[in-house]
């Protein structure tokens, strides 16, 4: 499992660190690792570090004196080493190494006029790496000048590879938000614990690789702020069948899915349920998608709603699935009402979610629920514009879980599972293939079978999330997928996880 954390406990575990060692250590320890790591990518740029070409931006805090100290280092290795200083404060012992290894300092970018634009831009253009110790974690809101125009300068001239210190200049280190410009790193090489903001877009994406350097803040750490589950995890969680298994103990599957409209949303839950290793699905629906599920999964047991016969005839279910493609009407929301009045647990998606924001009570239930929203759907239950939501998205699910009651699972290019009182767990699977129709419906599906086999919300949003995803990698191998692909992908994805 991956940890990261937010920057006051990144804060915390450094103080308590300092206290008991000499002055600098923590600074030499970071350094070193990055100039390891910066030495390993200038190797495979230029096929060696002696003679190649290496930019640092410097800026006035720790962030650039670690810079400085890892491009002295370089510079005593044979690189040809040049610092752009963007503070008057900037780190004098870092500089002092720098210059003593043989560096050069490039003109001063704060003279207050355009005179530094063309040598900087010659420079980072001529490259091999350029280094970003401009802003380190305590970072926060739009960068400022000069640093907004070397950023700027770097992400259109840059002509090797860009490695970021700690933390990409402009990217929030707790919540990956971005406001203005910020640097779009190949590498980012962070100190002692990854930070949260490192696994959530948009900071993730700006973020590249994240390489991890150890410097001795490990056991200062409280309990982490966002994690993510490997293969291990999941493997550990997964419910397997044994010699005494049933239909039953496997967990019964009730899924109310589909519509006139959209009769392949219910095809594909139920085939999401079934093809997670659910004992038993059950699938109540208007006859269109009863008509389609019957062709398609002979293996469920159906109830066509309507005529009398309601949600209620469904019988016994583990769990419910409620949503996909079901409609927002008055009868839909009726049915809504039913099926969450029922004392197990639910994964409400889709259509269930646009029901939700008419009638928020159908969350506030005693039994468990997983919502499973997109972007544009938790817009609408929280009453905020999607674009705060897709630049906060740590924020948003952790508001919506705690106002609802609910695990959340945030779909999109970071797909996020927030619960009150654990971790929240970014996703790190997944293809942006999966942004298709349809594959959300195979999600609710797995998700449901999860919960139906006794696992908790948040264990079984999270794993749904993780199988989901690499689902979708094995469908897609790199080229476009449908979600019934992902039916396909899912035996041989939960065979590799057992």
């Amino acid at each position: 499992m991956r940890t990261a954390f937010a920057v006051d406990q990144i804060r915390a575990a450094e103080h308590a660190l300092m206290s008991r060692l000499p002055e600098g250590t923590l600074m030499t320890r970071a350094a070193t690792g990055l100039a390891v790591l910066c030495g390993h990518e200038l190797a495979r740029a230029a096929g060696r570090v002696y003679g190649s070409r290496l930019v640092v931006l410097a800026g006035g805090g720790d962030n650039g004196g670690d810079a400085l100290f890892a491009g002295a280092r370089l510079a005593a290795r044979g690189a040809r080493v040049v610092a752009v200083l963007a503070s008057a404060r900037v780190h004098a012992a870092g500089l002092a190494a720098l210059k003593a290894a043989g560096g050069r300092v490039l003109p001063d970018v704060l003279a207050g006029d355009e005179t530094w634009i063309a040598p900087v831009r010659d420079a980072v253009a001529a490259a091999d790496l350029v280094l970003d110790g401009l802003v380190g974690i305590g970072g926060t809101g739009a960068l400022r000048e000069p640093y907004s125009a070397l950023v700027s300068l770097v992400n259109t001239e840059a002509g090797g590879q860009v490695v970021a210190v700690d933390v990409p200049s402009g990217v929030d280190a707790s919540t990956g938000q971005v406001e203005g410009v910020a640097l779009r790193a190949g590498l980012t090489v962070t100190f002692g614990a990854e930070k949260s903001g490192l696994l959530v877009d948009p900071g993730a994406e700006y973020a590249g690789r994240v390489e991890l350097v150890d410097i001795g803040l490990v056991p200062y750490l409280d309990d982490p702020d966002v994690v993510a589950f490997g293969r291990a995890d999941v493997a550990a969680l997964l419910p397997l069948p044994d010699r005494e298994s049933d239909k039953y103990r496997r967990g019964v599957v009730g899924v109310m899915a589909g519509s006139h409209r959209y009769t392949g949303a219910a095809v594909l839950a139920v085939g999401g349920a079934l093809r997670a290793g659910a004992g038993l699905v059950k699938f109540a629906g208007q006859r269109e998608p009863v008509d389609q599920v019957r062709v398609h999964w002979p293996e469920a047991l159906i109830t066509e709603l309507g005529g009398g016969v309601s949600v209620h005839d469904v019988g016994r279910v583990n769990s419910w699935v409620i949503g996909p493609g079901m409609g927002v009407g008055d009868d839909s929301l009726e049915i809504a009402r039913e099926v969450l009045a029922a004392d197990v647990p639910a994964l409400v998606d889709a259509d269930g979610l646009t029901l939700a924001a008419r009638e928020p009570s159908l969350l506030r239930r005693e039994a468990p629920t997983v919502i499973t929203p997109h972007v544009g759907e938790m817009a609408r239950l929280l009453g905020v514009p999607r674009e705060h939501i897709e630049a906060a998205r740590l924020e948003h699910a952790r508001l919506a879980a705690e106002r609802f009651g609910v695990t959340v699972l945030l779909k999109g290019s970071t797909t996020v599972v927030a619960e009150e009182g654990r971790p929240t767990l970014v996703n790190t699977t997944g293809t942006p293939f999966l942004a298709t129709g349809g594959t959300g419906d195979v999600l609710a599906g797995l998700g449901g079978t999860l919960l139906a086999a006794g696992l908790s919300c948040y264990d079984a949003a999270s794993c749904a999330a993780y199988l989901h995803g690499l689902a979708g990698r094995v469908a897609s191998a790199g080229a476009p997928l449908v979600a019934g692909d992902l039916l396909t992908s899912l035996p041989e994805v939960f065979a590799s996880i057992g």
